[in-house]
């Protein structure tokens, strides 16, 4: 009978030191974004209690967060032997814009678009050479004509009708829908850095606390293989912590794996395949707020693609007057000095002479008769018809594409916002009352490790909420524009208004 008490109480003495030992393990893990746990011999001046929801929240000695109450955890900076302290400068944004503004190939496509419309601006205008030419007529060897009439001429097409500047303004139109695009493409490519910056920043987030979380699971198999041999715990619930510990370990290698994605991805968009993932610099929990209306407004007065469709509405307008104006024929001159060695002259004494120097001029104009280019000007007013239409189009594909956009956007701040202010701190709440409840030996270890479990996972999903908000953001303040590694070509409309008239397409 001695025994058998001796044995119970040193039973009830074991399960009592493993539930503090539990305990003491456990509340050394409170969930935290990417925090260390305070290690032993730590003294106090080494050690910030922080606010797993407010970073910014920093305080010498324990306590509760006075932003939203939740308990302060320790944070002592510590070099990890998986991920080391990174002591080197962080990297900004702005460095990245930089980099990427400065190295990108298709800004540099897009910038020869531009010139090559300042070209064909340039040449528009010009006005058509002068044809030079060597003349001969009646060519024959006989007494008479001797050789013929021999000489040069200059002919020149004089323009009418304002044909030249017609052109040229058309392809100023050109011109305008091409710096349009170069606007486009950059503002594409600082959206695809910054959709990569944001999503780098929420890597590296929730490898910390997936870090956190793995720590905590393998704590867990420990202390179950601990229970399990004082007859606390059984087999299957052993057997359920290492699987745990497993999934979330390969967790934290799938958030690594996104991490070297996200950074490859990052290094393309800058064209610098040299770039190693860093620390970044940078706020992930201030999600700018978006109205709809306004945004809709800014985007109407500020979208390449809109301007780029009204500047094709000025210029189909000018390709059909420079269609009408084509019938207009130009005028053709052309005269020069020959000598005529013909001998038409009588001199004195009745002798036959040269006729010697003499000029002569043509000046001709093509009739409209058959061709008054009624095709083209057909086209050109269908083509108008069509730019005037395409604004509208336009209009209503970014209307469209910014509710599709402004929804997800909306999700993602509720579910930030739900997070941040009910879901967390209540998760937090219930860890904190049944670790308080384990400690008093009245709820059981799972129950503890549980609701852990629930406030860790709560936080990833935070986080995952976070990136896609700014990604959401990023895309609707950079005027709905992605893929920064596609250049555009610039939308031209309709077909190419000829800079030459009828009669000389058939010269």
């Amino acid at each position: 009978m001695l025994i058998s008490r001796t044995t119970t109480n040193r039973t009830r003495k074991d399960t009592a030191v493993f539930a503090a030992v539990l305990a003491i393990a456990l509340a050394a893990s409170v969930p935290e974004f990417g925090f260390g746990q305070t290690p032993a011999g730590a003294t106090a001046l080494e050690t910030v209690h922080v606010c797993p929801m407010h970073r910014e929240v920093r305080l010498k000695g324990p306590g509760r967060c006075p932003k939203c109450g939740m308990l302060l955890v320790a944070l002592v900076p510590e070099a990890s032997p998986t991920q080391p302290v990174e002591t080197g400068p962080r990297l900004r944004l702005e460095d990245l814009e930089r980099m990427a503004l400065a190295k990108n190939p298709t800004l540099g496509q897009a910038k020869a678009e531009v010139q090559a419309a300042v070209g064909r601006v340039r040449q528009a205008g010009l006005y058509p050479n002068p044809t030079v030419a060597f003349v001969g007529e009646e060519i024959s060897g006989g007494p008479i004509i001797r050789g013929g009439e021999l000489g040069g001429a200059v002919s020149q097409r004089v323009v009418t009708a304002g044909k030249l500047g017609l052109g040229r303004r058309v392809a100023e139109q050109d011109q305008k829908v091409a710096e349009a695009e170069a606007e486009a493409q950059k503002i594409r490519v600082l959206n695809a850095v910054r959709s990569h910056y944001y999503q780098a920043l929420g890597d590296q987030r929730l490898i910390e606390v997936r870090t956190n979380l793995a720590s905590l699971a393998r704590r867990a198999v420990a202390i179950s293989r601990e229970l399990a041999n004082v007859g606390q715990a059984d087999r299957p619930d052993l057997l359920a912590a290492e699987i745990e510990a497993e999934r979330i370990e390969l967790e934290l290698v799938m958030a690594q794996n996104a991490k070297a994605r996200t950074w490859r991805q990052l290094a393309a968009v800058v064209n610098n395949p040299g770039l190693q993932a860093t620390s970044l610099e940078g706020d992930l929990e201030n999600v700018p707020k978006l109205e709809l209306e306004r945004t809709l407004e800014t985007i109407y007065s500020e979208s390449p693609e809109l301007r780029a469709a009204n500047v094709g509405v000025a210029r189909s307008g000018l390709a059909l007057r420079r269609a009408q104006v084509a019938k207009i024929p130009d005028v053709v001159v052309s005269g020069g000095v020959r000598y005529n060695r013909e001998l038409l002259e009588q001199g004195v004494g009745g002798a036959f002479r040269p006729v010697g120097k003499e000029g002569f001029f043509d000046i001709g104009v093509e009739i409209p008769l058959f061709n008054r280019n009624q095709g083209n000007v057909a086209a050109a007013r269908a083509e108008v018809e069509r730019s005037r239409l395409d604004v509208d189009r336009t209009k209503l594909a970014l209307r469209a594409r910014l509710a599709v956009v402004y929804k997800d956007y909306q999700d993602a701040l509720a579910a930030v916002e739900r997070y941040k202010t009910t879901m967390i701190p209540k998760a937090n709440q219930a860890y904190e009352m049944y670790l308080n409840s384990f400690r008093q030996m009245a709820a059981a270890y799972p129950q503890a490790l549980v609701a852990q479990r629930n406030l860790f996972q709560l936080q990833d999903d935070y986080v995952k909420a976070l990136v896609n908000a700014w990604q959401r953001s990023v895309e609707i303040q950079g005027l709905l524009l992605g893929d920064g590694m596609q250049l555009s070509g610039p939308r031209l409309s309709g077909m190419s208004v000829p800079m030459v008239s009828a009669q000389e397409e058939r010269d």
